[in-house]
């Protein structure tokens, strides 16, 4: 990789967001992106979307509580609209390790599912909640427990409903009441929050790529429907293992679902670890705002080896001719893709057109300008934007940054000269790149924002600007 090196003196380009200017987004003063590089959470595991009446609605593991994502834009969820809907109680069944939250619009109202327990693991179950409103992030109601007669350890559940309209709930569980392996059930729903019938296994790790790891998993199951096949794409080895990947089983639409001899599983992983990704798994799947493309968004290990620290990626998928998804494989953080369609272009500020005390500009392929901003020697040095706000709001920066070094680095964002927000950095990207997303309260007009107090290894690209709902821009 070519690269050339100056030090800058005094001011480069003061970096003003405009909203128009260059149509890639590039280095001459900020200007509109067609594209986004993932994360598009820097944390989050076993995350779930849904599109709704226009918004995308997104939940994922708090473990505490339930929290609701609202946004116009798939991409932009760190900046969108959260509420914290449902909280648990100081004990019982359902109050504590609340995992893997799932958000279902069902004859016109809202479920959440999601898995909990008292305490103590070998008591998970799964619940359900129930709209009070029909506003996502509004009120719920406490439907209990959903269960199968032998009320076995579950976790992961969610609802399939074929083209007839007829229910069935799935989910990941025990056999009996040890943790030997964790299979795949389906049983008859006769109503959004009642189970109707015996559980019936329709899968277990077997295949040498579902049995990594002991106690050996199945579990994420997410219902992917087309014309001609029903799928359940399902994640398989442990979690906290650089080899967690996404299976599939799938089974003719007209076929009768609780016959397990109805499901055909493939037998290599769907979507797995590359040389650059690791771990990614428990997926789900969503349309692009125009409805034109499939999606799918998962979490991945945000390096080799790092268990359970893992972050949030979404990109297109394709179909087979036979009804069947083609994933591809899951695209590194260091790649830019095309937003999804019918998305608001975003508006980026390259950090080699700021203005730069100290600092240095190398050329670098993997640049969202061709170049970065690296060189730090200490408080002195930083890089400074200005932006320009439509409106007063709390804005949300998605910093692009590369951490060379052995450990986290803190930043600090400065706006208008006044206000500081600290912004930490993470060092276990395994030299990749990744976003940090800050939020800034901005004001209408020019706003001064500026970085500070970086180390050796670090790297920064650009800033995406994500604005509030309201100041969203209509053009393409």
């Amino acid at each position: 990789m070519s690269k050339w090196t100056r030090i800058a003196s005094g001011c480069c380009l003061a970096a003003a967001l405009h909203l128009s200017g260059c149509e890639a987004g590039g280095g001459s003063g900020g200007g509109k992106a067609s594209t986004f590089a993932n994360p598009i959470l820097n944390n989050g595991a076993d995350p779930w979307v849904v599109r709704h009446d226009g918004y995308y609605y997104y939940t994922h593991t708090v473990g505490n509580a339930i929290q609701v994502w609202k946004s116009r834009s798939l991409t932009d969820m760190a900046g969108a609209e959260t509420a914290t809907v449902w909280q648990p109680p100081a004990e019982g069944p359902n109050s504590s390790e609340i995992w893997a939250p799932e958000l279902h619009w069902i004859d016109g109202k809202w479920y959440i599912y999601y898995a909990a327990d008292d305490g103590r693991n070998e008591n998970h179950r799964m619940f359900v909640l129930e709209s009070a409103t029909g506003d996502a992030l509004g009120e719920y109601v406490d439907r209990g427990q959903i269960k199968d007669p032998s009320d076995k350890w579950a976790i992961d559940g969610t609802v399939l409903r074929k083209p007839d309209g007829s229910m069935y709930f799935v989910w990941s569980g025990w056999e009996g009441d040890e943790n030997g392996s964790q299979r795949l059930y389906i049983a008859p729903m006769s109503n959004p929050y009642t189970i109707s019938g015996k559980r019936v296994e329709i899968s277990r790790p077997e295949l040498s790529w579902e049995t990594v790891g002991e106690p050996t998993v199945n579990e994420g199951p997410e219902v992917l429907v087309s014309e001609k096949k029903i799928n359940i794409v399902y994640s398989a080895s442990g979690s906290w293992t650089d080899d967690y990947a996404l299976g599939l089983l799938s089974a003719d639409p007209d076929s009768d679902l609780l016959n397990p001899s109805s499901w055909t599983k493939r037998p290599e992983p769907v979507f797995a670890k590359t040389d650059r990704v690791f771990g990614p798994g428990h997926a789900s799947f969503v349309k692009s705002p125009d409805g034109k493309e499939d999606w799918i968004v998962y979490h991945a290990a945000v390096a080799s080896g790092a268990g359970w620290h893992r972050n949030i990626r979404a990109q297109p998928f394709r179909w087979n001719e036979d009804g069947t998804p083609d994933f591809g494989e899951p695209v590194p953080t260091g790649a830019f893709l095309p937003l999804p369609s019918g998305e608001p272009k975003r508006v980026r500020l390259e950090a080699e057109d700021a203005k730069l005390e100290g600092m240095q500009i190398e050329e670098r392929d993997d640049a969202s300008g061709g170049r970065t901003v690296s060189g730090w020697t200490g408080s002195p040095s930083g890089v400074e934007w200005e932006i320009e706000a439509k409106s007063d709001g709390l804005y949300h920066l998605a910093l692009r940054y590369l951490n060379e070094g052995t450990v986290s680095q803190q930043l600090t964002a400065t706006v208008g000269g006044k206000l500081k927000i600290g912004v930490p950095l993470d060092n276990g990207t395994g030299g990749e790149w990744s976003n940090e997303f800050i939020p800034v309260p901005l004001k209408q007009g020019r706003n001064a924002v500026r970085l500070s107090g970086g180390d050796k290894g670090l790297s920064l690209d650009s800033i995406d600007v994500l604005q509030p709902e309201g100041n969203l821009q209509k053009d393409r």
